[in-house]
């Protein structure tokens, strides 16, 4: 095997040595750079908040809204669809790709972590890690304080409850919840008269 670059075992998702490789520390560094002036910036400043994301952002819609703080590792593994929100104290750990789809509303305090460390001792104290790519589709309700872990696929039009700990894929069409995050159930045609829409009803 040819020898790969950190960050192409980064990309393979292989173990790789994130905090002793000059160039993704210099990478993690801009981004967090990025980051720091992003949240540094008055509410005023709407559009050049947006320009920032842009510029950081692998991809994204034209209309978006991430309310400080915001904290990611690199930026360009992020893609995110038209309409995505999220509330205040989002944390991305990029290190593999993390995308959502379009329609995504994410409540305060959640976290998407595509990097992992080993159970091997040894392995971790070299300070190796991996890193699995994270998918969101469209629609996606994400209630606070949820945490997504590496490799894990979230399916269009679903609920994830506050304070879950999604450690595997979530189908579409579904509330889930819990630590670990599970399939509650099926969202319904019942599910749009839940609510009041006026004074009136």
């Amino acid at each position: 095997m040819m020898n790969m670059s950190e960050k192409e075992k980064m990309k393979l998702g292989l173990l790789y040595d994130a905090n002793g490789n000059e160039s993704l520390i210099k990478e993690r560094e801009y981004a967090k750079e990025i980051c720091f002036q992003y949240n540094q910036l008055p509410p005023s400043r709407a559009e050049e908040r947006k320009d920032i994301i842009k510029k950081l952002f692998g991809k994204t819609g034209n209309n978006f809204l991430i309310e400080p703080s915001f904290y990611c590792d690199y930026g360009y593994n992020i893609e995110i669809g038209e309409n995505f929100y999220s509330n205040h104290n989002l944390v991305i750990l990029d290190g593999e790709k993390v995308t959502f789809g379009d329609n995504v509303f994410i409540a305060p305090n959640c976290g998407f972590y595509t990097a992992g460390h080993p159970l091997d001792v040894e392995q971790r104290n070299m300070g190796l890690e991996y890193a699995y790519p994270i998918k969101v589709g469209n629609n996606v309700w994400i209630g606070g304080n949820v945490s997504v872990m590496p490799g894990v696929t979230i399916g269009d039009n679903t609920v994830i409850g506050g304070g879950s700990v999604v450690t595997k894929n979530i189908p579409s069409g579904v509330v889930a919840v819990g630590n670990p995050c599970r399939v509650l159930r099926e969202i319904t045609d019942e599910d749009k008269n839940k609510y009041r829409k006026s004074m009136n009803e």
